[in-house]
């Protein structure tokens, strides 16, 4: 193989990275950026309130989408839609990028082992992992969500059933409408518990 084909090959492999990752640079043009989501979100993207998620560790590319939904209306937030109302295209891709490079810190929750017992065998029958797989650690436009706040977790999923977020091509909201109440508390208590 020539000289030029394994340097067109890198670009292109380059060019659609698994990762997007900041450089010293624009990490540092990023953490400025993100400086207006710290108060909610945390410095590091570990939320030490259960009301907003932790983005430490997300997928860049389900940030990026959610900000770019919360921007264009196909979710709405009073806190968040006006903040995401302002970022330009390349705004969303730092964001996203920014928030995936940190590292998720466990959070302080005592699970309640018989509902996480529960939760575990509901996200079996309904096959959470197809999408979030194994120990929720999530894909591309899937979320990561194990270790996620529990009270989050079930505003979410209350949120997909009620209908009153949908900006999930019906994936959730399907899902979520053969959840009970106590379906959803489970889930949220073994979703919590992992990390």
């Amino acid at each position: 193989m020539g000289k030029f084909s394994v340097l067109a090959l890198i670009a292109v492999a380059c060019s659609f990275p698994a990762r997007a990752q900041l450089d010293a640079t624009q990490m540092t043009a990023a953490r400025t950026k993100a400086q207006v989501c710290f108060g909610c979100h945390g410095p590091d993207g570990n939320s030490q309130s259960p009301d907003y998620p932790i983005l430490a560790g997300q997928s860049w590319r389900y940030i990026y989408i959610e900000l770019k939904d919360f921007k264009e209306g196909r979710r709405s937030d009073p806190q968040m839609s006006p903040m995401a109302a302002t970022l330009s295209p390349e705004d969303l891709m730092l964001l996203g990028q920014f928030f995936a490079a940190q590292k998720q810190a466990p959070i302080k929750f005592q699970a309640d082992g018989a509902k996480v017992e529960a939760g575990r065998k509901t996200s079996d029958a309904v096959l959470c992992p197809m999408c979030h797989l194994g120990g929720f650690v999530g894909q591309n436009e899937i979320p990561r969500v194990a270790g996620q706040w529990p009270q989050y977790i079930k505003k979410q999923l209350a949120d997909f059933k009620a209908r009153r977020r949908t900006n999930d091509a019906g994936n959730m909201t399907s899902v979520a409408s053969t959840l009970s109440d106590a379906d959803i508390e489970n889930l949220s208590q073994y979703i919590g518990n992992l990390y």
